[in-house]
């Protein structure tokens, strides 16, 4: 029988991972089979009990259900911990273990772009989700210095209050959207302005060197302005398989090539 796997979230019908998954499996010869799972906006602890009783393997979680997986689980990585947000999940003798691979993910698709981490400054927009699960992985990868812009300065400094005693050594700063200025390596935009269409102004005053949105897919005023400056861009296609690629090597023991799938 096929090691059943499954993306779980609400909305689920955009989720691209089935596909992912399936073409990783094809690349490493592993046999699986994955699916999309819709939960209840009030039914997230069930829908994943269903599926582990049903001798599933491994779930990944998108929104809105990451923080929930969170506190479903027995055993958590360092990164899962510190990121208080699980996207991937697997049940072991029972115990059921959470990791968050999206950090990861985005290291690895700026690591491909060739755009320099080692010692590097960032500035990221958003004090979300999205955002405290990179702090972590990109200070690990060599990341110095990181500015976190929020419309509310004050959820930036809470984050920033939660996460710093993980990483003692990086200079963690707050500043609100409207107050961004100075010098960074890299932009990233971790804001929902992409989905929901909102626009965001980057003021001319802000001098940077690269610019990753994490949405793909969708038109982003974030890059379009960081194109016309000829500044080079990249979206979130390539976190979204780094992401996927962290996941498939947990469950199933064999790491595919990023440069294969983007």
């Amino acid at each position: 029988m096929r090691k059943q796997f499954a993306v779980i979230g609400n909305p689920i019908e955009q989720s691209r991972s089935p596909e992912l998954h399936h073409a990783f499996a094809q690349k490493t010869g592993v046999i699986l089979e994955y699916s999309k799972r819709l939960a209840p906006l009030d039914g997230f602890t069930q829908s994943i009990n269903e599926f582990f009783k049903a001798g599933g393997i491994g779930l990944n979680v998108t929104v809105p259900f990451k923080e929930q997986a969170f506190a479903q689980c027995d055993v958590l990585t360092e990164r899962a911990k510190i990121a208080k947000a699980v996207n991937t999940l697997w049940m072991k003798d029972g115990v059921l273990h959470g990791d968050n691979t999206d950090g990861q993910g985005l290291v690895a698709a700026i690591q491909h772009l060739n755009w320099p981490l080692e010692q590097a400054s960032v500035l990221i927009l958003g004090a979300g989700g999205a955002t405290r699960g990179v702090i972590y992985p990109l200070h690990k990868a060599g990341v110095n210095k990181i500015m976190i812009a929020n419309r509310t300065v004050a959820r930036a400094e809470q984050l920033i209050q939660d996460l710093q005693p993980a990483v003692p050594d990086l200079e963690l700063n707050a500043c609100g959207l409207d107050h961004i200025a100075g010098e960074f390596d890299i932009v990233i935009n971790a804001t929902s302005a992409s989905l929901s269409g909102d626009a965001i102004t980057l003021p001319q005053q802000l001098k940077f060197k690269y610019a990753y949105e994490m949405a793909y897919g969708k038109p982003s005023t974030f890059l379009d302005q960081a194109k016309q400056r000829g500044i080079p861009t990249a979206e979130g296609f390539g976190m979204l398989v780094g992401q996927a690629i962290e996941s498939f090597a947990i469950w199933n023991g064999v790491r595919p090539e990023l440069k294969d799938f983007i």
